[in-house]
């Protein structure tokens, strides 16, 4: 053994080595837990974010459904949601659906509703089709 180091002095140097070993793993698990709870609240906000267009095209469905009259062939929206500006675009077009005899159903008109927003400098969009009927 050399001079000036006793076996006790060895045993606390190994003890010290566990103990950054310990709180190696600790930090460890501290970062992967932070990463953790960023990526909940990344996921809290896109679920925000898309319930939120989700409810700006279910409302303009149903104001283009109880409206009198064909739907505007081709109309656009930029709503200010407070959390960022959604642009709402709404196209029309009449259909020939024919009934299984082949007889054609007139007055049936076909909207697309498609919504258009950045989140995180990032262009995001959810879009929604429709069929509303106008008796002749």
């Amino acid at each position: 053994m050399p001079a000036g180091i006793s076996r006790r002095g060895g045993r606390r140097a190994f003890a010290l080595y566990e103990v950054l070993l310990g709180l190696a793993i600790f930090a460890i698990g501290v970062v992967a837990l932070g990463r953790a709870v960023g990526n909940c609240i990344t996921a809290g906000s896109i679920r925000a974010d898309d319930a939120r267009v989700r409810e700006l095209l279910a409302n303009r469905m149903s104001e283009v459904q109880t409206a009198p009259g064909r739907p505007e062939a081709s109309r656009e929206f930029k709503l200010d949601t407070g959390f960022g500006q959604v642009r709402l675009a709404q196209k029309a077009a009449a259909v020939e659906l024919k009934e299984e005899n082949g007889v054609v159903l007139p007055g049936i008109t076909r909207v697309t509703l498609t919504a258009n927003w950045l989140r995180s400098g990032m262009a995001q969009s959810k879009q929604i089709a429709f069929y509303v009927y106008r008796g002749r």
